[in-house]
């Protein structure tokens, strides 16, 4: 099987695949409950989303652990399981997309500022990281993905504790949800230069605002780095309707930006908060697959 930096290597635009969260919630998950809590609660549907991801043409799935380190789980019903979860997550997908597949750990932040604005201390981040990506190794994914990151601290913190458990390829993913800024101020030129000198494969950004904030983001990441750029915007503003969030760009609008970015020069694209299936499946047909 060809790995990640082979893949890489042959100028293949590699399609991700979409949401996790509002996906899960589509297929019942009650307010409040974290998707983590499904791998082992009710993990045919967590097989049943990627499944439905692959079809509609996605190369390479997200594990559903992005909440799934020790930090986050803290005070909730999956305190200590942290290794156990993280394995099964790897594990469900790999029972679905098979050892042809491509298989990303998803890590997310921890959901703490970083001293002296919060509790979380350089020895904390370093331990947490190393023990979710060791997990995650463990549980056979081929690369490990760093997303929805906004300081700066945090995410090199991170990068240190994970290459102390494993030498696995990382892509490093931001998310400016400020427009073309995280919240804590950093830009795609600050991402580029506080990274590209570790000798990642990949970085760039997922989630964020708009379509057109991202259409931006890009653009400074392309402009900023040779490093192979990653992409995976939400399906545009979140709209409240009633008790229902809907989100403003249909399979076609997606696809039209995506796409646009793979033209552009991004080379791992697919789609955030609010992509379905049929988003990947518009994105998939667009590309020409």
């Amino acid at each position: 099987m060809p790995s990640f930096l082979d893949r890489l290597a042959d100028r293949h635009v590699l399609l991700t695949d979409g949401a996790t969260g509002t996906n899960f919630q589509g297929m019942g998950l009650p307010p409040g409950v974290a998707p983590e809590d499904w791998v082992f609660d009710v993990p045919d549907r967590v097989r049943e989303l990627h499944a439905r991801f692959a079809r509609a043409g996605s190369e390479f799935a997200l594990t559903c652990s992005f909440g799934a380190n020790s930090a986050r789980l803290a005070d909730g019903p999956l305190a200590g399981r942290v290794r156990e979860l993280n394995i099964r997550a790897a594990e469900l997908v790999r029972e679905v997309v098979g050892e042809e597949g491509l298989v990303g750990g998803s890590i997310g932040p921890t959901g703490q500022l970083v001293e002296p604005y919060g509790p979380l201390t350089r020895e904390l981040c370093e331990a947490a990281y190393a023990e979710q990506a060791q997990a995650l190794v463990d549980g056979g994914v081929d690369v490990l993905v760093l997303e929805t990151f906004f300081a700066l601290e945090e995410a090199l913190w991170a990068v240190d504790g994970i290459r102390s458990v494993t030498k696995l390829p990382l892509i490093i993913s931001f998310s400016f949800d400020q427009g073309t800024r995280t919240m804590m101020g950093v830009s795609p030129a600050d991402v580029v230069a506080a990274f590209e000198p570790l000798g990642v494969p990949a970085i760039g950004a997922n989630c964020g605002r708009s379509l057109e904030d991202n259409d931006t983001v890009v653009h400074e990441f392309l402009q900023a780095t040779s490093v192979p750029v990653w992409i995976k915007p939400n399906a545009g503003v979140p709209q409240v309707l009633g008790d229902t969030v809907v989100y403003e760009a249909d399979p076609g609008t997606l696809a039209a930006h995506v796409v646009d970015y793979a033209r552009q020069g991004a080379r791992i694209v697919g789609g955030c908060c609010g992509t379905t299936p049929e988003h990947i499946e518009a994105i998939a047909r667009a590309l020409g697959r």
